[in-house]
Formats: C-alpha cells, structure tokens, sequence
C-alpha cells in the first residue's frame, strides 16, 4: 500500500505586498494579454493546434486523470441517460490521447485546449483554488521519441515561450522587471534527494530553485531510495518507471520558477512522455492497480490502439500569478475562499477577486 504525503502551504502574506498593476481594471487587462501571448508562442513551439475540450466525461471509463488516486471528483446523474453517472474532470490527460487517436494526428504535431476543472479535495492557499484552469496540451511522438533527450528539448520549448511571454509583457507593462534565467535546469528527484538529504520534498525544491530560479525535475511519482516519494503521480499517464541512461527513472517532471513574491519554487507546470503498454503495466502493478486493464482508455493502450504521446498541462491562473508578481491565486481568478482568508489577504493589500 502507498501513502502519498501532502504538503499544505499555508497561507502567506508577504511583507508590504504592493500590487505592482494598481487597480482591478489594469490587472484583468495584464491577464489577458499574458493569455493570449502566452498560448500563440506555445502553440507555435510545439505545432499545436487548439481545440475544443470537455467539461464533463463520464464515470466508470477511465478517462478522467485520477491525479494522485485519491481525490474525489465532482460527480451527478445525467437524467436523459438513465441516470448514468458523469464527473467534472480533474484534468484531461487521457482524454487528450484519445482525440489525437481520433483525429489521426502524426508525429510531431498536437493539440491544445483550455481546460476548466474541479478539485474540491485541494486545500486552499496562496497558489491552491478549488478551480483549476490549465492549457492542456499533447503532441504525438515516435517510439523513438520516448527518451529523456527529447523530454528535455520539448520543456526548452515551453520555458522559451514563458520566457518571451515574460519579456513581451515588459514592454506593455514595464513595472514588471523579467526575472527568469537564460536556461532552465534540470535534476532528477533521486539526485535531489541525495543533495538535500534530511529535508521534505518542497524544502528540496526551494532550496534547488532558489539557486537556479528555474528548475525541471524529472522521475515524480517513482519510488527514491529511501523508501519515499518525491510527489504523487497517478500511474496511468505519466511514464515514471522507465530507467534512462543515468540510471535514474522517470520520464516525466515538473517546471518550478522562483517567485520572488512568495519566497518559494512555484509550479507552472506538470508534464511527461505518457506511459506506453510496457510502462502501463508496469506502473499498475507496482501501484496494486491491474483491475484498471479492463477500463476503456486502459484497454486502447494496452491493445496498441492509442498513439505514443508527450503532455502536460500549464495552469494558467498559476502563470499570470508568477508574471503579474501577485500574491494569491485569488487575484487572477474568481473562485471561493474562506470568509477568514479572504479578511487575512484585505488586510495585507491583498485583494481576491
């Protein structure tokens, strides 16, 4: 049995937090120009193209992303159907799959969409909301392509289109200073493990990050050496099990950046070269999860069905809060907070929508 830790970041309130935008009206105009740069540099990176997503799929299919296996989505019977049960999606990571499979999509080329969801199991803090709102992205990719070479050149990709993003934002607002670094660094979690040994997961990341302002690390969701895991992972999606030419496992990682504004390495993104049979089954068994091979999706992918693919998703409240330098997720979206917090955050300059 595996017990996955949670880490809570309670809730900060920086030191003379100043809104470098002013007021409601400049802010809401910054979020839009930060989305609309941001995706048309993404898309033109990774030869996306955007289309349509779902809010709801239904229960029982194995589409929905079970994230880390334990949180429960929003479900309800839909009445026309005889009450056959839906659920809001936590993310879209097999459903992007099986659309590619559907439109025929070849290597090299993928899709992209705004994805709305629900996760009432969050716990709410300065970058946590019960509302989650990402770029969901997947591209299809040879069987060669399924190594940590081609991982690495395709989150250069992504942190150029946030790093141009970044610096177009300067010139229409040139309050905010670019902060990020050249390059991005990567570290596998087993490596950060043995460099910080003694310290949780997040204070390994602070401290790598705080260091590099700019980090991917790869292998999240496998098994370190000491027994642990760096974070949860779901083990249908993401390929984490495979070894690599360092010896190391993981094809997968997160991008976390320093913000200056809270102190800490902050998630923009979580992504990974997706699980083919070989790793499915792998990961299924070491999870105690082989009643999943009758699911649909799982099916697909074990019959060879499905295309090999690379994804992700970029939370999109989650990067206007890093390049605004806002202090809360709160103040780029509007969602629900505790009547406490929302007091905390007033008193502190903080204003949630």
């Amino acid at each position: 049995m595996i017990f996955i830790i949670f880490f809570v970041m309670p809730l900060f309130l920086p030191k003379n937090y100043k809104n470098l935008l002013g007021g409601v009206e400049v802010t809401e105009k910054a979020i839009k120009s930060v989305k609309d740069m941001f995706q048309l540099n993404l898309s033109a990176q990774l030869a996306l193209l955007r289309v349509t997503a779902p809010m709801v799929v239904l229960t029982g299919t194995g589409i929905n992303d079970d994230l880390n296996s334990v949180e429960r989505p929003v479900s309800f019977p839909i009445r026309d159907m005889g009450d056959c049960k839906a659920e809001v999606v936590h993310s879209l990571a097999k459903w992007k799959r099986l659309k590619l499979a559907e439109m025929g999509v070849m290597p090299g080329r993928g899709i992209y969409t705004d994805m709305n969801a629900l996760r009432p199991d969050e716990e709410l803090d300065n970058i946590h909301s019960i509302y989650v709102d990402q770029w969901d992205w997947e591209k299809v990719i040879t069987r060669e392509d399924r190594n940590l070479a081609f991982l690495k050149r395709t989150v250069r990709r992504i942190y150029e289109a946030i790093k141009v993003t970044e610096n177009k934002l300067y010139v229409e607002f040139p309050q905010l200073v670019p902060e990020l670094p050249d390059d991005i660094f990567f570290i596998h979690s087993e490596e950060l493990l043995k460099m910080y040994p003694g310290m949780s997961p997040k204070e390994r990341e602070n401290e790598i990050v705080k260091k590099y302002k700019a980090v991917f690390v790869t292998g999240i969701g496998g098994r370190l050496s000491d027994g642990t895991f760096h974070d949860g992972r779901a083990a249908d999606y993401d390929d984490w099990s495979t070894v690599n030419e360092e010896g190391f496992c993981g094809l997968n990682g997160d991008i976390l950046l320093w913000n200056s504004v809270l102190g800490s390495a902050f998630e923009v993104s979580s992504m990974g070269i997706r699980v083919d049979e070989v790793s499915l089954k792998r990961q299924l068994e070491e999870r105690g999860q082989e009643w999943k091979s009758g699911l649909y999706f799982h099916k697909l992918l074990l019959d060879g069905k499905l295309p090999c693919t690379i994804g992700g998703g970029i939370g999109q409240s989650r990067l206007c809060m890093f390049l605004l330098r806002k202090a809360h997720i709160g103040e780029i979206q509007s969602s629900i907070w505790p009547d406490e917090m929302r007091r905390k955050c007033a008193a502190a300059g903080i204003e949630l929508v």
